[in-house]
């Protein structure tokens, strides 16, 4: 009884808490579905049509020129190069991202209560909807390229023969879900996402984009074409992400002419200091 007793008092202590996080997300989603509050120049029909025409065009010619280059070269570079690429190549995993990014919202919204300051609850406010945006804009693409990959169909490296036009569509093991590659559709994704919310950190993200895709064709997971495509699916999704939350000004503000800039907001150490008295009133 009294495990019970004490599993049945851990339940109700954790109530408020779990209250908290559902109130904090209803209000979350209501906020980003919210009416727009800025006309964009959003692409037309054609628009989107022609880009991913160009974009499909790109990936159809890297497969003709480097795919049979890469499969016939890439397992005489030196095996150290190999082996470094191996280390660094899965710091393109979306979970990289995704699960602390996840785990900081969960704690802004388990600590983001109405009896805080105002002015905390604001500096809170702001970085949610940054670090929000930064995940949604990761994950959306991630998972449109998770499905889009097993719906191609397209063989890995190496998996059954040298042949880089080998395709079975709808075939969903892991061995046909090279196109596009998921580790550069997250890198180029967080270097648009995190680029638009911290753009002085948009050179270490190219630096960290591209050896994620060079290190996909390296340790023989994709095709070069496979990472073009990955970028493109990255790059965009990522994109279009940045277009709805600036059209409901949510973390970014349209100028006269139409640009997007992120918004100012509070520093790392401003929220540091706001998190510190949070926990010390509990």
């Amino acid at each position: 009884m009294s495990a019970v007793g004490g599993l049945s008092d851990s339940m109700r202590a954790a109530t408020p808490w779990l209250r908290q996080i559902q109130a904090n997300a209803q209000g979350t989603l209501a906020t980003l579905f919210r009416p727009r509050r800025r006309e964009l120049a959003w692409p037309s029909i054609g628009q989107l049509a022609l880009f991913v025409a160009g974009g499909a065009i790109l990936v159809l010619a890297v497969m003709v020129q480097l795919d049979g280059w890469s499969l016939a070269n890439v397992r005489r570079l030196p095996v150290s190069l190999i082996e470094a690429f191996d280390r660094f190549t899965d710091l393109g995993l979306g979970g990289v991202f995704l699960w602390p990014l996840g785990l900081v919202l969960i704690g802004l919204a388990l600590i983001d209560t109405p009896a805080m300051p105002r002015w905390t609850r604001l500096v809170l406010a702001a970085w949610s909807v940054r670090l929000g945006f930064v995940f949604t804009a990761i994950a959306l693409p991630g998972l449109f390229a998770a499905i889009i990959k097993r719906i191609i169909g397209r063989a890995r490296p190496f998996v059954g023969g040298a042949d880089p036009y080998l395709f079975m569509p709808f075939h969903w093991r892991a061995d046909y879900a090279s196109l596009p590659s998921g580790h550069a559709t997250t890198a180029f994704a967080a270097l648009v996402a995190i680029g638009a919310v911290f753009p002085q950190a948009r050179a270490l993200m190219w630096i960290y984009a591209v050896l994620i895709a060079i290190s996909r064709v390296v340790v023989s997971a994709h095709h070069p074409s496979d990472v073009v495509a990955g970028a493109i699916v990255g790059a965009a999704g990522a994109w279009l992400v940045r277009q709805w939350f600036a059209a409901r000004g949510l973390g970014f503000a349209v100028t006269a002419h139409g640009a997007i800039r992120p918004m100012p907001g509070p520093g790392l150490p401003r929220i540091i200091k706001a998190l510190a008295r949070r926990l010390h009133a509990a």
